[in-house]
This record gives C-alpha cells, sequence and structure tokens, in this order.
C-alpha cells in the first residue's frame, strides 16, 4: 500500500485518469472528489462489498437453478 500525505485543496493522480483530491479535513473525518471517466465505477469499499456478495449468490441460485433444469 502507498501512504501519501495531502493537506487541503491538495490532489494525486491514479493511471493518468482518475484525480482524488481532498476536500474538507474535520476532526478524523476527511472528504474527497474523485474525477474519474463515467466508464470507471467508483465504490464506497462496505457498498462494493455488498455488491461483490449480491453477485455471488446470484450466481448461486442461477447455477442451482440450471443444474435443476437440466436434471429435471
Amino acid at each position: 500500500m502507498l501512504a501519501l500525505s495531502r493537506k487541503k485543496n491538495e490532489a494525486l493522480i491514479v493511471n493518468n485518469n482518475i484525480e482524488i483530491t481532498v476536500l474538507e479535513i474535520k476532526g478524523e473525518q476527511v472528504k474527497l472528489g474523485i474525477s474519474a471517466p463515467k466508464e470507471v465505477p467508483v465504490y464506497r469499499k462496505e457498498v462494493y462489498a455488498q455488491i461483490q456478495e449480491a453477485n455471488q449468490e446470484a450466481v448461486s441460485m442461477e447455477g442451482l437453478s440450471a443444474l435443476q433444469n437440466l436434471l429435471g
């Protein structure tokens, strides 16, 4: 993991096309602004984990249903 120090209104660039800017700092909370192409999904980590879990459940259900249909 790369750890960088940034102050308010300072930014960093990822992969030449994603800019992450520190917008505000209040105590232990940091507000970030992210500029990325529309085709690049940006999620909070907890939301991403929920999406991955839902996708795994959907795949499992579909796989089970397909197998039941094949077996009659």
